[in-house]
């Protein structure tokens, strides 16, 4: 089944949009709980156990997780990376590998095979600054994938780059002739790169009118999310920021179509770490209280959307 495919069949039948990011941290007081850390002193085990119980409480209220392989690879816990994502699949749950990782020719055949068939991974987050010739192998090599292109994040400092004003030339042109003549339009680099996106997704198959070629915008960019939509029209948008970096259900709302699809909202300290917040619950309950926060989000962003 293509991944694009089974994603709008469990959102449909778990009436959520929520991704839980599963990005475990143990060197600050208050993350993975004490007990686990003193219980197992192994980073490896560690991780797996913690991200089993986030998963048993939560898998029926979601339709995808999302580990960053960062966090894995700090603690040398890929194993625990590996079984995290056997263990999802095992709860019915789609993985969203957020590596980030491209390049161009053979690198990036590597890293397209280590995603899907090392880690298997159901779809993964990718920089597309080197153009299709990064993008090509993961397309052609792995259709039925999920693929997120970075287009506008969630941290202040995108406005860097992302936010410039960049004018594509014809092969040949002229720029002074061009601005005499008054016909360069500019766009913001995260249109342009919402444009190629939706370009080189043309010829993909369609589920529900998506494809598997998504990108990534952050929830605390409201109004660039609702432009960007209108260009990405059959990309499923991968809307990070939610939560503790400050975006709420109404910032993710412009991220879907009508019929609720189009967008999944990920979360990840505000739900895995949601016993710090909620005095109700001790660490022993972290997968209780991070359930409890799925059960608010779903509620919040469902009324929004309309689901």
């Amino acid at each position: 089944m293509y991944f694009i495919e089974k994603l709008i069949q469990l959102i449909k039948e778990k009436k959520s949009v929520v991704s839980m990011g599963l990005d475990p941290r143990m060197d600050r007081e208050g993350q993975i709980p004490n007990y686990l850390i003193n219980e197992l002193n192994d980073p490896n085990k560690i991780i797996t156990e913690f991200n089993k119980i986030l998963m048993d409480n939560t898998f029926d209220l979601i339709p995808i997780v999302k580990p960053q392989i960062a966090f894995y690879e700090k603690y040398d816990a890929l194993t625990a990376l590996k079984d995290t994502i056997k263990y999802a699949h095992k709860k019915d749950l789609l993985v969203l590998l957020d590596s980030k990782r491209n390049d161009i020719g053979a690198t990036s055949e590597a890293y397209a095979y280590s995603t899907f068939n090392v880690y298997k991974a159901d779809a993964c987050t990718l920089n597309a600054y080197f153009g299709i010739d990064g993008i090509k192998p993961y397309i052609e090599g792995y259709r039925q994938k999920g693929l997120f292109i970075l287009v506008k994040t969630s941290n202040p400092s995108s406005r860097d780059f992302q936010d410039l004003y960049s004018v594509r030339l014809e092969k040949g042109s002229d720029i002074n002739v061009e601005l005499e003549k008054k016909s360069i339009k500019l766009e913001r680099n995260y249109a342009q790169m919402a444009k190629l996106v939706q370009n080189w997704g043309r010829d993909l198959r369609q589920f529900s009118g998506f494809h598997g070629l998504g990108v990534v915008v952050g929830a605390t960019f409201p109004q660039e999310l609702k432009e960007i939509r209108k260009i990405v029209k059959n990309s499923f948008i991968l809307i990070p920021g939610y939560g503790t970096q400050g975006a709420e259900a109404l910032d993710v709302k412009y991220g879907f179509n009508d019929d609720g699809l189009g967008g999944l909202v990920n979360s990840s300290r505000g739900i895995m770490f949601a016993y710090n917040k909620n005095n109700n619950y001790p660490p022993e309950k972290f997968g209780i209280a991070a359930r409890e926060e799925i059960i608010k989000m779903n509620a919040n962003i469902n009324k929004v959307i309309g689901i």
